[in-house]
């Protein structure tokens, strides 16, 4: 039997990769560093966190703003202009002279961070062959896990310099993302495509939400923040404390189970995407990964805890590049700034609402019930992935999409 032809990717997509990857680091050395900053300013401890969560929520807030920007100035100059935002206030936050300064700044490089997120995900749909959006998804989701996991190691070594110097280190990452970016796809034919090239509309959000693919892909990637980005961080620590008396090394053990499972399945899930379906591996991994949070409480021994990490960040891979995939089978090559955005906003709003929900859940029931909830929600998830087509069926050859929610509903 004939073994399967893989379709090259192309240089696109490999400089988004590298700017995802660049990125990554850079942020993996700064975050830990921020709350300490903060705190050099003579702060509470929540004036501290109020940083960090002033990012968050304007990435929220500005979520809608960078979709209509992106329609208006294009996927390019989005990225563009929103990466060096974010690069100017982290250099400014290097700078800063008290807290409402890097209050401020921090909050700005929030709108700046959506923006380029939203264009970075609307770029990889259209640099991508119809036939490896799944391989594209977790080859950009490998570059995002390799510089989390290298940023640490750096920010170990730039820490030494002194707490202003991580938000430097990070400024250069940006820089260096940008520059990479702009400069493999300034001549781009895939990333130079315009809207007004093709005969199809842009697609609104308001068509979008009237394709049952796309109601459930936003219930999907809520959950998906409430529990890998939001819960995973947040509430695995404090079990980990509680239930082993463990410090913050044997919470670090833990989270690198997670992402060593991660790791394992993230570039096989792509290749699985693309050849078995978005839909098996959407119900499977969300399964999988429902079943590593729930037993992740009942574990006896942090040996059993952190082998329950592995099988959660094993489905999450199945998960991860399945989302984006079809997210790009339903945009195809159209403009579609608020649908994109619409994805990103209600990830993040998943977590940035998981650790407060499954918080107040520990405080008031324990932590078998946030975690229950948890296994709760993604079960559910699973079941919307299971109601609905495979979204390669939303899809011919060319990759132009759908036209109206009632072709949606005939697939």
């Amino acid at each position: 039997m004939p073994r399967r032809r893989h379709t090259p990717l192309p240089v696109e997509v490999w400089a988004l990769v590298a700017g995802a990857f660049a990125v990554a680091l850079g942020y993996g050395v700064v975050a830990p560093a921020i709350p300490q900053y903060a705190h050099a300013f003579g702060v509470s401890n929540a004036a501290a966190s109020g940083i960090v969560s002033a990012f968050a929520l304007m990435r929220l807030v500005g979520a809608p703003l960078a979709g209509r920007i992106l329609v208006k100035l294009g996927e390019r100059r989005t990225y563009t202009l929103g990466i060096l935002i974010v690069a100017a206030s982290t250099g400014a936050c290097a700078l800063a002279g008290n807290y409402t300064q890097l209050l401020i700044l921090r909050g700005l490089g929030g709108v700046g961070s959506i923006m380029f997120t939203v264009a970075a995900t609307a770029l990889l749909i259209k640099v991508s062959p119809v036939d490896a959006r799944g391989r594209v998804s977790s080859v950009n989701a490998a570059g995002f896990l390799l510089g989390n996991l290298m940023g640490p190691v750096f920010g170990a070594l730039v820490a030494g310099f002194g707490l202003r110097a991580p938000f430097i280190f990070y400024f250069i990452m940006l820089v260096v993302a940008a520059t990479v970016v702009w400069f493999a796809l300034r001549r781009s034919s895939l990333a130079g495509a315009q809207a007004d090239e093709s005969p199809r509309e842009p697609l609104s959000l308001a068509t979008s939400l009237g394709i049952p693919h796309y109601r459930v892909l936003l219930g999907s990637v809520f959950v998906f923040g409430w529990t890998s980005f939001g819960v995973r961080v947040s509430i695995v620590p404090l079990f980990v404390a509680a239930a082993f008396n463990g410090d913050a090394a044997v919470a670090a053990w833990a989270l690198a189970s997670y992402a060593a499972g991660n790791a394992i399945f993230i570039l096989p899930s792509g290749r699985w995407n693309d050849t078995v379906g978005r839909k098996p591996m959407l119900v499977l991994g969300m399964v999988v990964t429902a079943v590593g949070y729930v037993a992740f409480p009942l574990s006896p021994t942090i040996v059993l805890a952190c082998l329950a990490m592995v099988v959660a960040g094993a489905g999450s891979a199945l998960v991860n590049p399945g989302q984006q995939a079809v997210l790009a089978d339903i945009v195809g090559t159209r403009r579609g700034g608020s649908t994109v955005a619409g994805y990103s906003m209600l990830q993040d709003f998943g977590g940035v609402l998981g650790p407060l929900a499954a918080g107040v859940l520990v405080d008031v029931a324990g932590f078998g019930w946030a975690f229950g909830v948890s296994g709760i929600l993604l079960a559910l998830a699973a079941v919307g992935w299971a109601s609905v087509s495979d979204s390669r069926t939303l899809q011919d050859q060319t990759g132009t999409g759908l036209d109206t929610p009632g072709d949606a509903d005939r697939t």
